[in-house]
């Protein structure tokens, strides 16, 4: 497949052989376009070329940028989305020479499996690439906060940020993010155990009013205050990673129950000063806030609510808890294949069962 081709820069003809077999699904003597036959790769109307290229990889896009300046233009125009995650090394440089070129990007990929980038990659990025909704640096250790000012000032529409795993930026600069970039709507924070405090949480709630999705994975100095502010802050949050934010108590959990009434996925793996008490207001908030659904619309109601729940090693929390919480939320699953609630390493728990289970096991066997 073309997708799957190394197509190199200085063969440009066999690289137009190869966009016209993706355009016609053959190579023959030229690409017929409303009775007119394109001969050669200069005369592809823009049109046409911005439709070839979004059928092909990334690899392939920018090879086709530098077969002339008719190509650059257009791609540059009509590229809104890039991954260089393929890029082994020398994602610097590539990304150096690409943002003044491609200034309408809305989802840029910069994931890493070598640390290459460094500051005056993003620098540029954020120079020339305002349109930029989705931006994902995870594992860019080599990044300093002046990475993070610097796109605070480039990026004013971004809705999607990850930086999980970039373990060098403070939390002064993340709050300084916030000030700018105010329609977040997904952020993943995960490891950023310097970035993610509870300062920079304060700053969550009172900037991205938006927030949905926040993955707060290992951060280990978010306490409650942090999570408090951020559930008075975004009502509209909807899933939430704390796993292994160990200071947190049921305050945390308490304020995500009363406020943020459209949570449908919670971790709390390892935050062992969770109990009872935290899982009992998640259930009680379910009845005080929606009371007119129970009388209407039940099957429209079981989908409101938790959907996800991991409380793995969470080791005070008790049957009685555990199973009041899943009798409440119906959507939450013990049983085989959709486990939906998580309770890995809570030997005390093995009597909790969801609704399926529990038919499961009372459906007598029928004799053949």
């Amino acid at each position: 497949m073309i997708a799957e081709a190394k197509v190199r820069s200085e063969d440009l003809n066999l690289c137009f052989e190869k966009l016209m077999m993706v355009a016609t699904g053959n190579s023959g003597e030229g690409v017929k376009m409303k009775g007119v036959v394109i001969p050669e790769w200069k005369n592809i109307p823009m049109e046409l070329l911005l439709r070839i290229v979004s059928l092909v990889d990334d690899r392939t896009a920018i090879v086709a940028s530098g077969v002339c300046s008719g190509w650059r233009d257009a791609i540059g125009l009509g590229l809104t989305q890039l991954s260089l995650s393929w890029c082994e090394k020398n994602m610097n440089n590539l990304v150096l020479s690409l943002a003044p070129k491609f200034t309408k990007l809305q989802t840029l990929i910069l994931r890493q499996g070598n640390t290459q980038l460094e500051d005056n990659a993003i620098e540029t990025i954020a120079n020339f690439c305002h349109d930029l909704q989705d931006l994902d640096l995870s594992r860019s250790f080599k990044l300093s906060d002046c990475s993070l000012y610097a796109l605070a000032h480039g990026y004013p529409n971004l809705t999607k940020f990850n930086i999980s795993g970039c373990t060098s930026f403070s939390d002064e600069a993340l709050v300084y993010v916030t000030n700018f970039c105010q329609k977040l709507k997904i952020l993943n924070l995960c490891g950023c155990v310097k970035a993610a405090t509870d300062r920079a949480l304060q700053a969550i709630g009172r900037n991205c009013n938006m927030l949905q999705t926040l993955n707060l994975g290992w951060c280990e100095n978010v306490g409650d205050l942090g999570v408090m502010s951020l559930a008075y802050g975004c009502p509209d949050l909807r899933c939430l990673d704390l796993c292994g934010c160990v200071r947190i108590t049921d305050n945390s959990v308490i304020a995500l129950a009363n406020e943020c009434l459209h949570l449908k996925s919670l971790d709390l793996y390892y935050c062992r000063n969770i109990t009872d008490r935290a899982l009992y207001s998640l259930a009680h908030s379910r009845v005080k806030n929606k009371p007119s659904m129970w009388q209407s619309m039940k099957g429209r109601y079981d989908e409101e609510g938790l959907r996800s729940l991991n409380i793995s090693q969470c080791t005070a929390l008790t049957p009685s808890a555990v199973q009041a919480l899943c009798d409440t939320f119906p959507a939450l699953h013990t049983c085989s294949g959709r486990h939906s609630l998580v309770m890995s390493g809570c030997l005390n728990l093995t009597s909790v069962h969801c609704a399926c289970a529990v038919r499961m096991n009372t459906i007598p066997h029928t004799a053949h």
